[in-house]
């Protein structure tokens, strides 16, 4: 992998990146295991988790610009589900990435 120049950054480092602030919050990570295993909206959400229906809302937003949720309208409510494509193809680049990390000059992670 050629060493990226000063203030160059490609498409992996920037998805990568923008996992890792999604994931950043504890409650991010709470919806995403909600959304892995079922549709919901933010309602559906409010009602398991320990927030008010805005700060879900501003939790959603971000999950959704980082591209690991979508939305579906479904009558005049959106409902949330996880991108399972992108958010796999992503950890498995992250993956990729730190085995070709060195640890103590030449031992790849994991």
């Amino acid at each position: 992998m050629a060493e990226p120049k000063k203030n160059e950054f490609n498409a992996l480092h920037n998805e990568i990146a923008s996992l890792g602030k999604a994931l950043a919050h504890p409650a991010r990570v709470m919806i995403l295991e909600i959304l892995v295993n079922n549709n919901n909206c933010v309602n559906d959400l409010v009602e398991r988790l320990p927030l008010s229906q805005s700060t879900v809302s501003q939790h959603i937003k971000e999950l959704k610009a980082s591209g690991i949720i979508k939305a579906k309208v479904i009558g005049n409510k959106y409902y949330y589900c996880v991108q399972q494509e992108k958010l796999s193809k992503v950890v498995q680049k992250a993956i990729k990435l730190l085995r070709l990390s060195p640890v103590n000059g030449d031992e790849p992670v994991i």
